[in-house]
């Protein structure tokens, strides 16, 4: 067994169906009712869904269909990404006033260190004082664990969910977890569940006490980070959280230029990376920026609001817009750019929530092959016809 740091304390948080919690909140009359948030149309997606709509199997990135199917008394709404991403920023602000270190991995999850606190303060104490004063401030329900480790207290706050809280004690992260279901290890999704119980591999204890070896050779390299988490150990850090504004990227051509239809499909190609950079940063914007700079250095920018997303289509759409209503002059131009601001910690809202159940698994895989292979190796085939182009005339962009 590898030895495990005792002397850290992080404090998990995360607000308990955070959209629908933030909707009773506006409408009272929507509490305790099976609640669900998403597309209602026929090939609408369910977004978020209240506790009471669970209790029939309904869950998240369901057809809306199949879910009323389960629930026929579920009311669906609509979200609004504008007012989740304002309460949001309330807990944030909460947290950023009292605690030494904290990093927002989403929306609605927060991890604290208080290492060392307990010098001056009792831990589990500071973190059940920090949780009430949250609830009292924003109104919102939010669930709480505290362990050594971030692996141990996510574990630990989705089992007191919802609206609850748990301390694991330094020593007792193995005795915690072991009579959990495999399927409760984080990051352990449903085909690795199945493979784990195809094999007889039924609760956390069984895995933790297989050899690491034989794990290796079942999983590959991921066998040993298995074992570990199985066994509650994890050294992640918790990263410092600050908030990113913006981002943006811009082209410069190697030879000014008036073709309007190679600029777009630039522009389309820089929006995708863009897009799968706040996707995988999981963030959201709603402010897209157009800038342009003609071949006598003056330069003009237009932008729009729009509701928060990371959609390739949606901003692609608001970017050639933007692009039409800027170049006016049909002069040469030697630079084009696209930014996008007033960004947001939160996944993609399945467009909130207009996508359907097709595009939002062409999304997910597309993300899956960039992340893994690189963001250059699938694409659009215009974009990728772009390329090809801009290789043909030497290099006649060069990104800065």
């Amino acid at each position: 067994m590898l030895s495990k740091p005792t002397n850290r304390a992080i404090i998990h948080l995360d607000l308990d169906a955070f959209f629908v919690s933030v909707e009773c909140l506006r409408d009272e009359r929507l509490k305790g009712i099976p609640l669900i948030i998403g597309g209602s149309g026929g090939r609408g997606v369910v977004a978020s869904c209240s506790y009471e709509a669970r209790k029939f199997g309904v869950h998240s990135a369901m057809p809306t269909r199949m879910a009323l199917r389960l629930c026929p008394d579920a009311k669906v709404i609509s979200g609004d990404m504008e007012a989740y991403s304002y309460q949001s920023r309330l807990v944030t602000d909460i947290i950023r006033e009292d605690a030494p270190l904290f990093e927002k991995s989403s929306i609605d999850e927060f991890y604290v260190d208080v290492s060392g606190m307990d010098r001056f303060f009792n831990t589990f104490q500071w973190s059940v004082e920090l949780r009430k004063k949250i609830i009292k401030n924003t109104g919102l329900p939010i669930s709480m664990g505290l362990s050594i480790n971030k692996l141990v207290s996510k574990v630990a706050t989705g089992e007191y969910k919802p609206n609850g809280q748990k301390w694991v004690e330094p020593g007792n992260e193995r005795d915690f977890l072991g009579p959990l279901h495999v399927s409760k290890i984080p990051m352990v999704g449903e085909k690795t569940t199945q493979f784990l119980v195809d094999m007889g591999i039924t609760h956390v204890h069984t895995l933790r006490d297989m050899p690491v070896k034989m794990l290796e050779k079942a999983f590959g390299i991921n066998g040993r980070a298995l074992w570990h988490k199985a066994n509650g150990i994890d050294h992640s850090p918790v990263e410092p959280y600050s908030e990113q504004k913006s981002i943006s990227t811009e082209c410069t051509f190697g030879q000014d230029s008036i073709d309007v239809k190679k600029m777009k499909v630039l522009l389309l190609a820089m929006v995708e990376k863009l897009c799968h950079k706040l996707r995988k940063e999981q963030k959201l914007t709603s402010c897209v920026t157009v800038k342009i700079r003609y071949a006598n250095f003056d330069t003009e920018t237009k932008q729009r609001h729009v509701p928060y997303t990371s959609s390739d289509p949606v901003i692609i759409k608001e970017v050639f817009d933007l692009f039409d209503k800027l170049y006016t002059r049909r002069m040469l131009l030697r630079l084009v750019g696209v930014r996008l601001s007033h960004l947001v910690h939160g996944n993609y809202q399945i467009n909130l929530f207009e996508d359907t159940e097709e595009s939002i698994r062409l999304f997910q895989a597309l993300d899956t092959i960039k992340k893994k292979h690189g963001v250059d190796k699938v694409t659009r085939a215009a974009a990728l016809g772009m390329d090809k182009r801009i290789m043909m005339d030497n290099n006649m962009f060069s990104k800065r």
